[in-house]
C-alpha cells in the first residue's frame, strides 16, 4: 500500500525552457514510483522527461513571459483534463510566485500550502532577500542596489573587486537576451556594461560582497515547512561539484548532516511563516567561519531527491502527503547519500557512495530518460559549441596565377559558410 494517497494526482508546471531540468524528472519519479498519477506542464522540446514511464501525460505550457492571468488560463485547462482536484507543484521561481498569488483563484482544482500570498515573490527577489536576512538576523553577503551608473561604480569600489552583480528578480530576464541571472565582476566598466542593460532586465541590478568558494564552503539545505510550520524531509547538503565551477548547479552533492545550516533554515522560514517545498543556498565565509545565505527558492531545488531518508520520504512526497491529509512518516537522515548529475560529472556517476548514489538522469526502473539525455546532450552541446566557434572566416582569394598572355588574368573566388542557428536552453 502507498504512503500517498494515490487518488489525488499531482500537476508539475514549469515554465523555463531549460530542456535538462533534472529536478522536474525527479519529482515526476518520486510520485509515479508511489502511484501517484503525474501531468506535466512544461516544455517537451529536446527534452529527455516525456520518455519517463512515470509521465501521464504532457501538456502545453504557458510562454516564458507569460502573465498571472496566462498561466491561471493554462492552469484552469489542465485541471478540467485532469478531472479532479490535484497537488500542484511549481518548479521554477515564476511559477512558484504565480502560484503564491493566484492561490485562492486556483481553488478548488488545485491544492497548495497556505502562506502570505507574496511570500514567494518576496524571497525569490535578491534585493529582498537582503532585507529578509537582515531583519531576521541571518548572515547574508553585504549587497547594494544602485540607482545610477555613476552609484553602482561607486558601490563596486566600495565592496572592491571581484565582486557579484545579480538581476534582482532573474525571472523576468527576456528569452534569449544573453543576459546571466549572476556573474563575477572585476571591473568598474563591466558594471557600467550591465547597468546599461537595467531596463531590458526588468529588475534592478544588486552588487553583492564575493565570498570565496573552497573546500566545505557550498552548502544547501532543501525542506518542507508543513501546515503547522515544522520543516520536514530535506535536510542539509554539501555541494561537491559544480557546474559553473564555483558559481554553478549541484553536479555532484553529498547528504551531509549540519546542525547549523538546519537550525538557520528553520529560524528563517518559521519566522517568515513559510509554508511549502524550498531550497535555500549557503556559502561559508573563510574568514569568520559563518554560513551565509545566498539564495532562497520557493520551490523544489533540481537536486531534492538527495534528501530521500530511510522511509523514503523526501520534500515533493512530503508536500503531497500534507496537503492530502496524510502522516508524513519518521525516516532518518541517510548520511552519505549521494546525488550526480551525470552530464555534468560523468565521471562522479561511476564511483561509489556510503550512503549510496542516485543519478539525475539515469534509473534501472525508467531508463529511457537516461537513454535520450545523452543523445539530446550532445546535440544541444555541439549545437553550443559551433555557435561560439562561429563561422569559418572566409579564405582569402587566391593571387592570380602570372600567364603568358598579359591579357588574361585568374577569377578571383571566395569561400562562405553557413552559420548554425539551431537554439538550444542551458
Amino acid at each position: 500500500m502507498s504512503l500517498l494517497d494515490i487518488r489525488v494526482p499531482a500537476v508539475l508546471l514549469r515554465i523555463d525552457r531549460n530542456p535538462f531540468h533534472h529536478g522536474t524528472l525527479g519529482a515526476v519519479r518520486s510520485l509515479g514510483r508511489a502511484g501517484v498519477e503525474v501531468h506535466v506542464v512544461a516544455d517537451s522540446t529536446g527534452s529527455p522527461v516525456p520518455r519517463s514511464r512515470y509521465v501521464r501525460r504532457m501538456h502545453p505550457p504557458p510562454p516564458p513571459e507569460a502573465t498571472g492571468d496566462e498561466i491561471l488560463a493554462v492552469l484552469r485547462r489542465v485541471a478540467e483534463q485532469v478531472g479532479r482536484p490535484a497537488v500542484l507543484i511549481p518548479l521554477d521561481d515564476a511559477t512558484a510566485i504565480a502560484a503564491g498569488r493566484l492561490r485562492e483563484d486556483l481553488a478548488p482544482g488545485y491544492l497548495l500550502p497556505e502562506m502570505p500570498a507574496t511570500l514567494p515573490e518576496r524571497v525569490a527577489d535578491k534585493a529582498e532577500l537582503a532585507a529578509v536576512c537582515a531583519a531576521v538576523g541571518i548572515p547574508h553577503p553585504e549587497t547594494l542596489v544602485p540607482d545610477s551608473p555613476a552609484r553602482a561604480v561607486a558601490d563596486a569600489e566600495r565592496l572592491g573587486f571581484p565582486l557579484v552583480a545579480k538581476w534582482s528578480r532573474p525571472w523576468l530576464l527576456p528569452p534569449g537576451s544573453g543576459l546571466r541571472s549572476t556573474q563575477l565582476v572585476h571591473n568598474a566598466d563591466q558594471i557600467r556594461e550591465l547597468y546599461a542593460h537595467t531596463a531590458e532586465a526588468g529588475s534592478p541590478l544588486l552588487l553583492q560582497s564575493y565570498l570565496p568558494p573552497g573546500e566545505d564552503r557550498d552548502w544547501f539545505f532543501h525542506g518542507y515547512a508543513d501546515r503547522s510550520g515544522t520543516v520536514r524531509a530535506g535536510g542539509a547538503g554539501r555541494k561537491r561539484l559544480s557546474w559553473p565551477r564555483g558559481a554553478g548547479l549541484t553536479a555532484v552533492g553529498h547528504w551531509t548532516p549540519n546542525s547549523e545550516v538546519c537550525a538557520l533554515a528553520e529560524r528563517l522560514t518559521g519566522e517568515l511563516g513559510y509554508r511549502g517545498v524550498f531550497d535555500l543556498d549557503f556559502r561559508r565565509c573563510g574568514t569568520t567561519g559563518r554560513y551565509h545565505l545566498l539564495d532562497f527558492n520557493p520551490r523544489p531545488g533540481a537536486q531534492f531527491r538527495l534528501f530521500a531518508d530511510s522511509a523514503g520520504l523526501d520534500v515533493v512526497r512530503a508536500l503531497h502527503l500534507d496537503l492530502t491529509g496524510r502522516p508524513l512518516p519518521d525516516g532518518d537522515p541517510v548520511a552519505g547519500r549521494s546525488f550526480v548529475v551525470e552530464n555534468y560529472a560523468p565521471f562522479a556517476a561511476l564511483r561509489t557512495a556510503p550512503g549510496g548514489r542516485e543519478l539525475a538522469w539515469y534509473a534501472g526502473d525508467d531508463p529511457r530518460p537516461g537513454r535520450a539525455m545523452w543523445a539530446l546532450w550532445a546535440r544541444h552541446v555541439s549545437g553550443r559549441l559551433r555557435r561560439r566557434l562561429g563561422p569559418p572566416a572566409p579564405l582569402p582569394a587566391p593571387r592570380p596565377t602570372p600567364r603568358a598572355a598579359p591579357s588574361s588574368r585568374t577569377a578571383e573566388t571566395s569561400l562562405t559558410s553557413r552559420t548554425d542557428n539551431e537554439k538550444a536552453s542551458s
